[in-house]
């Protein structure tokens, strides 16, 4: 999940400097690159390219699809960190969700923590005026829609290899955009094609990344380690493209890093009293 974070934190720095292109315009791209590579992965492995779990497969790819417009429309119209920081809130979403359709329960004292979270987001908002109210609705959308995304992986656990979950997402990303450039479509200009492969090939490690350490553990433990990506957002989107922010910005999205942290590590003391009680039973 590390490593996950790390290569989407540099692919979202190279969809910021194609932020001339149309945002749906870096889906195509990021989407067909990283077909391609599953394409040749499942091949190596023997796996399947079309699954067995379709109607699953086609949801998770739809929600990762409209999860990853949005998220880049942010990432255009907002700093970077601060985009990130309410993409972090999907492992909310991801715990919630996860009661309906996983049966993990979120206990009383995480509902505490998670508006302490959604506390820093509004603080954000409130004190930086380079976020439209437009913006930061949709990326709350795109923060649900990826804590979906991220159950229906969790639930094709054991189902379908890895590479042919990501696979189907890319896929139906790659459609989608392809579509949408009949409609609005800007030519890439010089270094713009190396930010295009950069935003496929990284985005393609992190999600296979990603989607193995989902598959492996529960979804509200792994997702949280998503939020080691906003000292990275902080640092260079100051280094790289001048955004500053004040000191109650900063202080708003350590309230979103410590609701969700604060979530866990309850979550994880409280596991491991279970444990303890059954073994002593």
């Amino acid at each position: 999940m590390f490593l996950s974070t790390a290569c989407f934190f540099l692919a979202n720095v190279c969809v910021k400097e194609v932020a001339h292109l149309p945002a749906m315009e870096s889906v195509f791209f990021r989407c067909i690159i990283a077909s391609t590579m599953c394409v040749i992965g499942l091949k190596r492995a023997g796996a399947s390219l079309i699954g067995e779990n379709h109607t699953l497969l086609i949801l998770r790819g739809l929600f990762g699809t409209t999860a990853l417009f949005m998220f880049f429309l942010t990432l255009q119209n907002m700093p970077l960190a601060s985009a990130q920081t309410i993409q972090y809130l999907s492992p909310i979403f991801t715990a919630t969700i996860a009661i309906f359709v996983l049966k993990e329960a979120v206990r009383p004292s995480q509902w505490f923590f998670y508006a302490i979270a959604f506390g820093g987001v509004l603080l954000i908002e409130q004190v930086d005026d380079r976020i439209s109210p437009l913006y930061l609705a949709l990326g709350i959308v795109s923060a649900f829609c990826s804590g979906m995304a991220y159950n229906l992986v969790r639930s094709l656990r054991g189902r379908e290899h890895p590479l042919t979950v990501v696979f189907h997402f890319q896929l139906i990303g790659a459609i989608l955009g392809g579509i949408s450039l009949l409609f609005n479509w800007v030519m890439p200009q010089g270094t713009d094609w190396l930010w295009l492969l950069g935003v496929g090939v990284l985005s393609q490690l992190g999600q296979i990344f990603l989607t193995d350490a989902l598959q492996r553990e529960k979804v509200a433990s792994v997702a949280i380690v998503n939020y080691t990506g906003l000292v990275y957002a902080v640092s260079v989107g100051w280094i790289l493209f001048g955004e500053s922010h004040g000191l109650l910005a900063l202080a708003g999205m350590l309230l979103v890093v410590l609701g969700v942290l604060l979530s866990v590590l309850y979550t994880r003391r409280q596991s491991r009293l279970e444990e303890i009680e059954a073994t002593a039973a």
